[in-house]
């Protein structure tokens, strides 16, 4: 199955009376995509939506061409994807094993012997081959998640769609994640939602979302080069009118807006870009 295609135009949300979402428009396709933006920005219900969990009420969205909303098609979209929502939701007392069998045979997978290797298979992926026979409520929060990815992953689908993965992940787990989703991007679209520049950096694109709205669709590289001429360095306090700004180790502030005249500009980063797309104010 090849990487699918993911269409929103002018998507909008709207949940208890306030509007979430508003004229989204976004294209993915195959690759790694993050959606970047800070907490209540509306990421969680964006990929809600694309997993077919949560139906949206203006514009229109696809995945290859198929229309969640009619349930014939959104079944479709369903056998295409793994979704890894921000609350994995396991029952207490299987063994790892059968959480991941169950939702193989939900999958199709008729033949046991195939059904049981692609267990073992993604299993083995996220590092809980040697836990197949603990059941989950002796789990860390960390191989809890984990769990959650490798049913995921199940059945290589064309569509991977993870909410906030890293969360409770330590170092060593966030890199095994890593390598998953660099293994998986050239056959897979793969979108993941995240609060953390340093995770969207390793990104083959990203989407920002803020206020429910998109301000940036791009490569990193964009990302960062939208602070261009904007970052510098400087000895002395910044002034209140300074975009953001905040002091470095060695006691100097770095500062991002409009530069005072002969300015100690600096090389722009991902995260300079992100903040003055974003409107945070730090200090």
């Amino acid at each position: 199955m090849s990487a699918a295609h993911i269409c929103a135009e002018g998507l909008g949300v709207t949940l208890r009376g306030a509007v979430v979402l508003r004229e989204v428009d976004m294209h993915i396709g195959a690759g790694l995509t993050a959606i970047l933006g800070p907490n209540r920005a509306g990421k969680t219900t964006l990929l809600r939506c694309v997993a077919t969990v949560l139906a949206h009420d203006d514009g229109e969205l696809t995945v290859d061409g198929l229309d969640p909303r009619r349930e014939s098609e959104r079944i479709e979209i369903r056998r295409r994807l793994g979704y890894l929502p921000q609350e994995v939701g396991l029952l207490e007392g299987s063994r790892v094993f059968d959480v991941v069998e169950y939702l193989a045979a939900l999958k199709g997978f008729r033949d046991d012997r195939r059904r049981r290797l692609a267990v073992f298979d993604v299993l083995d992926r996220v590092g809980l081959r040697d836990r197949a026979e603990t059941p989950v409520d002796r789990l860390s929060s960390g191989m809890r998640r984990r769990l959650g990815l490798a049913q995921a992953l199940l059945g290589d689908p064309a569509l991977i769609v993870l909410d906030e993965p890293t969360a409770g992940l330590d170092p060593e787990e966030r890199i095994r994640l890593r390598e998953i989703l660099t293994e998986r991007r050239h056959s897979s679209t793969i979108v993941m939602s995240t609060h953390l520049t340093d995770e969207a950096s390793v990104c083959d694109r990203i989407v920002v979302l803020v206020d429910g709205t998109v301000r940036f669709t791009g490569a990193p590289a964009e990302l960062a080069a939208h602070a261009s001429g904007r970052a510098w360095v400087q000895a002395a306090a910044p002034s209140p009118d300074v975009r953001a700004s905040w002091q470095q180790a060695d006691g100097s502030h770095r500062c991002l807006g409009s530069p005072v005249a002969g300015a100690d500009l600096v090389p722009p980063t991902l995260e300079d870009g992100y903040l003055l797309l974003s409107g945070a104010r730090t200090a």
